[in-house]
């Protein structure tokens, strides 16, 4: 394994506090104290003392040139690959989420493209650490260009490279600090690698500087049940050992707060700890009006994510079978995987997504040819226009599954744009055997003809994350436009409400799958809107599940006309939370 190094924190005496998913510092700052804003990424709050990160490996920019431009190209390639092994051994011993962010890292390292890039420095007299970080600049210039997927996947490059480079300058590589005790940990930015084997027991928040809500380090805090700010200016300015409180519900963090807030937080914990353990069973209003609450699930092991207090499963993606494949995978391969899946959860739903991907994931079998704005080009259910075979496989594959399992199965497609095309693919699924098709809303034009839309389906599912970029024309990987990318934003909640509204008098279901469903008191907000299900991470389950039960229907559609009565995002989740029944406090 490759040596890491860290640099303990201070001792200090303040009793530190966390606030686990679902519960939030709340208040202002307190006098004296200073506030900086990022993005908020994992629910929750904390307060603690700050451990930083070490900044990593730089080889030196004036290095001899290379005597041996073959030799120098032969111990970058070995390097790459030493750190593609540590990284294959690190997933081994993981499941899900975790052990497809390090798979998919230690194939970058592979990546023949990479190393024709360094090969082409060391030629020109670079020596072999130089030739990999500046290849890798190169390389991660072009992926954050392209936006989308490929942006976010810049951050993995970038680990990829300081592990490579430490390999090569023969330097321990910085990883995660151990001051041993519970702390906050800052970063510039947080690399898969590193989040996997965060401790959730010590870390008590995590801040970054850079980093967006979609990011991996995103994705694994929230797995981890750990709150998270991203995207923080001002982040680099904290300093071992100085006491932050962390709000990863609002995105701020408190440098030396106050007694009082420290207090709260743990009264609040401690509270709202008691109320989560308590929340089991299927997701009801006060009144006993019927919310699914249903997982967001991938790669992973099946059986871990059954075990879960869920109702089923709203989100089944499948990118997973066909990313880093140079030919699709056949009909065969699909059914056993999704047999396996299906099987673990017998006895409840399964809403399995098609293919979602195109120019912003590129597949080596997926044709789409050059577009100057991938995010705006050939993805999710477009892909079919073209190459139709990807998609009736798919469907044929899940069609057999379903009928060696038994298990109630719902497809749907992504990117659906136009009544037709969600006529057209209601069509090729239910050809294919399946029982209920829907498709996903994420295009605004979908939206707005919802009503045009929903009767050639059985049910839609609303994914925010992509709506609300379409809808305020905000890449969502940009952490400099969080306020645009807020999932309270009127215009987006306008845009749900105008969807739910044609469920309800359509008799259709309408389902939420984007991470707004995952927000306690947002989550109020979407029953309000029509929304007769939410899928979110485990983690999320029961403090959505606790915050129904002590609301009404009509006490959720007031809630969300408050909010939609507003103009901006912070507005309108200001009206809501004043709208909410204070006993429930989760937020």
């Amino acid at each position: 394994m490759m040596p890491k190094t860290g640099h303990p924190c201070p001792d200090t005496p303040t009793p530190w506090a966390v606030a686990r998913p679902g519960t939030a510092a709340g208040g202002t700052a307190p006098p004296g104290a200073s506030r900086l804003a990022g993005v908020p990424a994992s629910p929750g709050a904390a307060v603690g003392p700050v451990a930083r990160m070490a900044a990593p490996p730089t080889p030196p920019e004036r290095a001899p040139a290379a005597e041996d431009p073959a030799a120098e190209a032969d111990r970058a390639r070995a390097a790459l690959e030493s750190v593609a092994r540590w990284l294959d051994a690190r997933a081994a011993g993981l499941t899900g989420d975790g052990a497809a962010v390090l798979t998919a890292q230690a194939l970058m390292a592979r990546d023949p493209e990479l190393a024709r890039r360094i090969g082409e420095r060391t030629e020109a007299g670079q020596a072999a650490a130089r030739a990999v970080h500046s290849a890798v600049g190169a390389y991660q210039e072009l992926l954050l260009a392209a936006g989308g997927y490929l942006a976010e996947r810049a951050a993995d490059l970038a680990d990829v490279r300081d592990r490579a480079v430490a390999v090569l300058l023969d330097e321990p590589m910085p990883g995660l600090p151990d001051p041993g005790h519970d702390h906050v940990l800052v970063a510039d930015d947080l690399a898969p690698a590193d989040t996997v084997q965060l401790d959730a027991d010590r870390v008590l928040a995590i801040v970054t500087r850079r980093g967006g809500p979609t990011s991996h380090t995103v994705i694994l805090a929230r797995s981890l049940g750990i709150p998270a700010v991203v995207g923080c200016a001002g982040a680099d300015g904290l300093r071992d050992g100085t006491a932050v409180a962390v709000d990863g519900d609002a995105g701020t963090v408190d440098v030396d707060p106050g007694a009082d807030l420290v207090e709260r937080i743990r009264h609040r914990a401690e509270h709202r700890r008691s109320l989560l353990a308590e929340s089991t069973g299927p997701g009801r209003t006060r009144d006993g009006f019927p919310v699914a609450l249903l997982l967001n699930v991938g790669e992973g092991d099946p059986g871990e994510a059954a075990a879960l207090d869920g109702e089923g499963v709203g989100l089944l993606r499948t990118e997973f079978l066909f990313l880093d494949r140079a030919e699709p995978p056949t009909v065969d391969e699909q059914t056993a995987v999704y047999t396996r899946l299906l099987d673990a959860f017998s006895g409840r739903v399964v809403t399995v997504r098609t293919l979602d991907a195109g120019s912003d994931k590129p597949l080596p079998f997926v044709r789409t040819g050059p577009e100057d704005n991938p995010a705006l080009g050939v993805r999710g259910y477009r892909t079919a226009r073209d190459q139709p075979g990807l998609l009736t496989d798919q469907l044929t594959a899940i069609s057999r599954a379903v009928r060696a399992t038994g298990t109630r199965t719902r497809v749907m497609a992504p990117m659906v744009s136009t009544p037709a095309e969600a006529a057209d693919f209601a069509a090729l699924a239910r050809a294919a055997g399946i029982g209920e098709v829907g498709v996903m809303v994420e295009v605004p034009g979908a939206a707005l003809l919802a009503d045009r839309l929903l009767p050639h389906v059985d049910f839609v599912s609303i994914g925010t994350n992509d709506l609300a970029q379409y809808t305020m024309a905000a890449d969502r990987t940009l952490g400099s436009l969080p306020e645009l990318l807020d999932p309270w934003q009127p215009a987006l909640l306008s845009l749900v409400a105008s969807v739910g509204r044609s469920g309800e008098r359509l008799g259709r279901p309408v389902g939420v799958c984007g991470e707004a469903a995952a927000d306690p008191l947002l989550a109020l907000v979407l029953v309000g809107a029509g929304a007769s299900s939410l899928s979110m991470s485990g983690p999320a389950l029961p403090a959505v599940r606790h915050a129904l039960a002590r609301h009404t229907r009509s006490d959720c559609v007031r809630l969300a006309e408050a909010a939609l009565a507003e103009p901006g995002a912070e507005r309108a989740r200001q009206a809501a939370r004043a709208a909410a029944n204070p006993r429930t406090a989760l937020w």
